[in-house]
């Protein structure tokens, strides 16, 4: 399986060939250069470890991988990720022109977060009666027996923390590559805010 890092951009709209609009989401894919060879002999997998984004201050990155990195003869990167990749060697690069106009691939990265929120939002309950006097509006309702057993059973859906969590956009299609400029145009929307690290895959 093909995969990079990238950051996202943001969205905007280009024509296709035939004339209709297409919303994509711009994704700076790379470049990414591999810091780390996993081999069966020696980690029992087979794998590439690769960095993306360099650290602003090596201080804040620990001590063992500072190693990884000044043994590969890499910069140290802020961003490291794992791809199941064979044929590789240290310190090569992963650049936009993985993919092509057509893949199908798909994207993973952190949703936006949204706070403590409750049920209606959270979990799309419909709510009571919104008239004067019901007394139940947005109130999430009954949430377990009083008897037995005389606890509220796990994994009641209730109001909490919302978003901020790990989301895989599956089955997008690549409208277009800019290698150049290091860029990939995917059709629809992909998790996160502007700026969000994001991993690419492709079968």
């Amino acid at each position: 399986m093909t995969g990079i890092l990238g950051k996202k951009l943001g969205m905007t709209q280009v024509y296709s060939g035939d004339g209709k609009l297409v919303p994509v989401t711009v994704i700076e894919a790379g470049p990414c250069t591999v810091v780390q060879v996993k081999t069966p002999e020696r980690d029992g997998y087979s794998a590439i470890k690769v960095g993306f984004c360099e650290a602003a201050k090596v201080k804040n990155i620990t001590k063992p991988m500072q190693g990884v990195f000044k043994k590969a003869g890499t910069p140290v990167f802020r961003v490291l990720k794992e791809f199941g990749m064979e044929g590789r060697a240290v310190g090569d690069k992963l650049q936009a022109d993985l993919f092509a106009k057509g893949d199908v691939v798909k994207v993973a990265g952190l949703s936006k977060g949204k706070g403590f929120q409750g049920v209606m939002k959270r979990h799309r309950f419909k709510g009571g009666p919104s008239g004067h006097g019901s007394m139940f509006n947005r109130a999430p309702g009954s949430i377990g027996a009083s008897s037995y057993p005389s606890r509220v059973w796990r994994g009641q859906r209730m109001a909490g923390h919302m978003g901020h969590e790990r989301v895989t956009a599956k089955n997008l299609t690549v409208v277009d590559v800019l290698p150049e400029q290091n860029l990939i145009l995917v059709k629809g929307a992909v998790p996160g805010g502007k700026n969000t690290i994001v991993e690419i895959w492709k079968d």
